[in-house]
């Protein structure tokens, strides 16, 4: 493997892709750790230690957008509106009329059908980014009496509706770069690199609770 890895890096052109597609990676991380405007991030770790959310459906959601959701950064609601608009659009593909002419334009018909998704993407990343917004707003104290949202009201809303959708736009152009620039599927390694990036963590989480159960 590290043989290939050096045979790779030999090649002009398979270099270019390969350090292109780290860079984003990178730029993909660091957008994973700046929190949304008007958000405690101390107070809403120490409600996730609270509750346990990890155990729940937010800690399914944020398995797949690396933690950023858990710490409602910019890039809290990672590429899954863009995904489930792709499968909205593809369900639509089978009953719609004019979304199966479209399947059959060839190279036009799929750009219009990635123009629709991109449009599906940002009307869903508005639902679901006024939804955590709410949801943050309406967190208790913590039992140290820190508030996660320390100024509530519509302009919060509005704050984190706009930071959350641009976070997800961006992400789908990241993606996108990669796919024509880098190496592989953009969103599908995007989708693997926030998987990856909650192992060290789960680690040692693991075996804290080993050490502490003996």
């Amino acid at each position: 493997m590290i043989e290939t890895l050096k045979n790779s890096f030999k090649i002009p052109e398979l270099r270019r892709r390969i350090i292109f597609t780290l860079l984003i990676i990178v730029v993909y991380r660091i957008g994973g750790h700046v929190p949304c405007p008007g958000i405690n991030p101390a107070a809403l770790g120490e409600f996730f230690r609270e509750y346990e959310a990890s155990n729940t459906l937010f800690g399914l959601y944020d398995m797949f957008v690396g933690g950023a959701f858990q710490k409602a950064t910019v890039f809290a609601l990672g590429i899954m509106p863009y995904i489930s608009a792709s499968i909205i659009i593809q369900l639509l593909g089978a009953v719609v009329p004019f979304f199966q002419r479209l399947q059959k334009e060839g190279e036009e018909g799929r750009k219009k059908i990635t123009q629709y998704t991109r449009y599906g993407t940002v009307l869903i990343s508005a639902l679901q980014s006024w939804g955590v917004s709410v949801f943050l707003q309406n967190i208790p104290a913590t039992k140290t009496g820190l508030l996660v949202v320390p100024n509530t009201g519509i302009m919060f809303q509005l704050i984190t509706v706009i930071t959350l959708t641009s976070g997800t736009i961006f992400i789908m152009w990241l993606g996108e770069q990669i796919t024509e620039r880098g190496i592989g599927n953009g969103i599908s390694l995007i989708i693997m690199v926030g998987i990856i990036a909650r192992y060290p963590s789960g680690i040692l989480a693991e075996a804290r609770y080993f050490i502490e159960g003996n």
